[in-house]
């Protein structure tokens, strides 16, 4: 006899295998349940799946497997007009573009996605991709780009943390030495 797993099943499966930091395992769970979900006709909570899996998949040294996972997610996102996700889903296939050493692609989507969230004012998650972003920039040798991104994306952090702090005061140094020049 066959015993059949439901959707929900896999991805608590995925979940506790995530938890358990058994991301290969967790990565191929959330791509079962991402099927299962799209053959239930739940477009939506099969995308969600296949970005969970995509950062599993990165998490488990498989950049390949996550890009493809995440590959035009954003678009569905889109397409039903949930901007967050969509942030979440470029910033997904950046950082698995990164992982592949595409850096242009990853600062294009790195970009698009912040673009989103300061439309959407999420300031949960904008810092992350503006340092992401900010990373990329200095590997392709974008300097000013690179401090201008880390600059913005600690500009409206509520509660900055001690390096966040630190790194607003350093970041500062460099332009209040050249406005002192002008």
């Amino acid at each position: 006899m066959v015993e059949i797993i439901s959707p929900k099943e896999l991805k608590e499966e995925a979940e506790k295998s995530y938890s358990r930091k058994e991301f290969l395992s967790a990565a191929r769970s959330f791509q079962a349940a991402a099927d299962g979900y799209r053959q239930d006709g739940e477009l939506l909570t099969a995308t969600e799946m296949l970005n969970n899996a995509s950062v599993a998949y990165l998490q488990a040294g498989e950049p390949e497997s996550a890009l493809k996972s995440a590959q035009n997610t954003d678009q569905y996102f889109a397409g039903i007009g949930d901007k967050k996700r969509q942030a979440i889903a470029l910033g997904n296939q950046a950082a698995a573009h990164e992982a592949l050493g595409q850096l242009v692609n990853a600062a294009e989507e790195y970009s698009n996605s912040s673009e989103l969230l300061k439309e959407i004012g999420d300031q949960e998650l904008l810092p992350t991709v503006m340092q992401s972003l900010s990373a990329v920039q200095l590997k392709l040798g974008q300097q000013m780009d690179a401090i201008i991104s880390m600059q913005a994306g600690l500009e409206n952090v509520k509660n900055p943390s001690l390096k966040q702090k630190l790194l607003k005061k350093v970041l500062r140094s460099p332009f209040s030495y050249f406005n002192r020049l002008s």
